[in-house]
């Protein structure tokens, strides 16, 4: 893209009985169950839990003099910044953890202590990733920082992407660090230049404020005080900090990779004319995928977004309803002859996820294009 933003639209009066038709089975679920399609006690409860998960640990570092096990809480900290991240910071930065705006700013407002900067991530997630999935050029997930990575086939190639499939995963536990460290500033400079900043009724320079505080904040409180003050030697803090977070990134890298970086799903780019073919809901079907839906466990742990079908049609429902609502989906995509892609358990997905780094390493690759 250049300086300028401008987004491209998609077809209109396309595929419009299987939306309508779905947005009122939809409606009719929350309104027959007599339930919110926000957060419920489940979903609270897991906050409690998820936040626990971070705090308490990390809290439990400055009591131990025991290296082994500090180093245990600190991977156990990168459990719960992950699953803070999946549940949590998601659902509230989607609009979708309660009814309330000012709750979901303030929920949201966590991922500063995650490391990362709730503005930016809803540019890049909410109106580039989520409304553009999978189209070249506009949804970042799809144009990776790294040189080394290429996950579109539209995307320019290199001779050493022959082995991304080998060490894409090293790039991934990294994924954190380099959101900390540079990630944000990058961004905050490119969304300025393009005029996106403006839409989350932010100045290019109270914006940068808001980052470099948070920033401040995350280090001192997860760096500076465990070196000042952990009964260990200082250096075990710091390899502490670096074991959550590749923990942390790893995590967050193969559950969001499989859900759209998958040979089954689609790769786009705009036309001529610069609009895109398909209607933006049927975009979200051909470009994603779910994952691992009959495991309860596992969906609790990554915020439902096993469901990621639901969820791109649905971003402002919270995860816990996903589950429901995925019958309705699959049911109405099939009436209407449109995909609804899944791979049985995540082993699997991370199987296809693998498959298509490789596909995608060479140079040969094909478009991918299903629509």
């Amino acid at each position: 893209m250049n300086n300028t933003f401008s987004a491209p639209n998609f077809a209109q009066n396309v595929n419009q009985p299987f939306v309508k038709t779905l947005q009122k089975r939809v409606s009719d679920y929350f309104a027959q169950q007599g339930i919110s399609k926000h957060a419920n006690q489940t979903m609270i409860v897991k906050t409690v839990v998820m936040l626990s998960l971070y705090f308490v640990p990390f809290i439990c570092t400055f009591f131990t003099d025991s290296v082994l096990l500090y180093l245990v809480l600190w991977a156990v900290i990168g459990l719960g910044m992950a699953g803070i991240g999946f549940s949590v910071m998601h659902d509230a930065n989607h609009g979708a953890y309660a009814s309330n705006s000012r709750w979901n700013s303030f929920i949201g407002l966590v991922l500063n202590l995650l490391g990362g900067n709730p503005t930016n991530w809803k540019i890049q997630h909410n109106v580039l990733h989520h409304t553009f999935t999978n189209v070249d050029g506009y949804d970042e997930d799809i144009s990776p920082p790294v040189g080394a990575l290429r996950f579109s086939p539209h995307s320019p190639w290199k001779p050493i992407h022959r082995f991304q499939h080998l060490y894409a995963w090293f790039f991934y536990s990294l994924m954190t660090l380099m959101w900390f460290f540079t990630k944000d500033f990058k961004q905050a400079i490119r969304y300025h230049k393009m005029g996106l900043l403006s839409t989350q009724g932010k100045t290019f320079k109270s914006h940068l404020t808001n980052i470099l505080v948070g920033k401040v904040l995350y280090a001192t409180i997860f760096i500076g005080l465990p070196i000042v003050f952990a009964q260990v030697f200082w250096l075990w803090a710091v390899v502490g900090f670096l074991i959550s977070q590749i923990i942390a990134g790893l995590f967050l890298a193969i559950v969001f990779q499989p859900a759209h970086v998958i040979p089954d799903t689609s790769f786009t780019s705009t036309n001529d004319s610069g609009d895109l073919e398909a209607d933006a809901k049927v975009h979200q079907l051909y470009t994603t995928a779910n994952f691992s839906m009959k495991s309860r466990w596992f969906s609790w742990f990554v915020g439902g977004l096993n469901f990621q079908v639901e969820h791109h049609l649905f971003p402002n429902i919270c995860h816990v309803h996903y589950r429901a609502l995925s019958k309705i989906v699959k049911q109405t995509a099939e009436e209407f002859s449109l995909p609804y892609y899944s791979n049985r358990t995540f082993a699997a997905a991370l199987k296809a996820h693998t498959k298509m780094l490789r596909m995608l390493g060479q140079k040969d690759c094909p478009d991918f294009v299903h629509i």
